[in-house]
């Protein structure tokens, strides 16, 4: 059980309206809020019920986005489902600020030990039946006054509001998802290719150093063709200046044959 020293208790329903100042708040869903049922599962453990919430609400709840809520009562689940958007919308309109919201439970955990029926607003009232808390027209049934939320302690059995999962539905989550997976597998493609090249030129790199019995770095095989560079153009500008030289001697063919030198003009 949860004391709720120094902390109001607010039963959030659409139509009770409630006022607060800047203080921790808990808040109790009123039935309208959520869906509810009291089963017993084939399962011994709550881990393992969470599994088959969705399969379980799946031919009795409308178009929306949910959550899920199980709790395990002696041999009963009691489960639920409940839409995000919709309590922070009404915790907006009520003013209630998330910040200030100390523990979210379900009227069903809390309430369920009332005796007989209490009145919540002008027209509503809850009401115990068959260990599940549920909200009827006032005139259906006598109540036996107000709802008193003073001397509550509330139970363990809280739910957090998943603050931006109204933004996106699931299902759009989930093609999110795919997309990304296939995102991150292409990327993993273009990563093994990339490596598998480069494996590849290292080893042709290797089979031309060998070959051409090239320095073992990139360093060393720089100088080597800086050097190589500069005897080429050395000698290139030394033919050129022969060449004007033998013009200007009318010297058109130089030949070397069996040790003899040979000058035509």
């Amino acid at each position: 059980m949860k004391f709720n020293q120094n902390r109001k208790i607010i039963f959030l329903d659409p139509h009770t309206s409630i006022t607060i100042g800047d203080e921790k708040v808990d808040i109790i869903l009123s039935p309208s809020l959520y869906w509810v049922k009291k089963i017993k599962l084939p399962v011994k453990y709550i881990r393992d019920a969470k599994k088959l919430l969705v399969s379980l609400f799946e031919d009795v709840l409308p178009d929306g986005d949910y959550s899920y809520s199980v709790y395990k009562s002696d041999e009963y689940f009691f489960i639920f489902a409940y839409e995000d958007k919709v309590i922070l919308n009404l915790l907006v309109d009520r003013g209630i600020s998330s910040s200030n919201i100390y523990s979210i439970h379900f009227a069903q955990s809390e309430l369920d030990k009332i005796d007989g029926a209490v009145k919540i607003n002008e027209k509503q009232s809850i009401y115990v039946k068959d260990s599940i808390v549920t909200l009827v027209p006032c005139c259906w049934i006598e109540e036996k006054g107000n709802l008193d939320l003073k001397n509550i302690k509330l139970s363990n059995n809280t739910i957090t509001l998943q603050q931006f999962g109204h933004i996106v539905d699931r299902s759009s989550l989930k093609k999110i998802a795919a997309i990304l997976v296939i995102f991150i597998i292409l990327i993993f493609s273009e990563l093994f290719i990339v490596n598998s090249n480069v494996n590849k030129i290292e080893m042709q790199t290797q089979e031309l150093t060998s070959k051409y019995k090239l320095k073992p770095t990139m360093f060393q095989n720089k100088a080597v063709l800086k050097k190589y560079k500069s005897i080429h153009v050395t000698q290139t500008k030394f033919r050129q200046e022969m060449s004007k030289a033998l013009k200007q001697k009318n010297i058109k063919t130089i030949t070397y044959k069996n040790k003899i030198l040979r000058v035509s003009s």
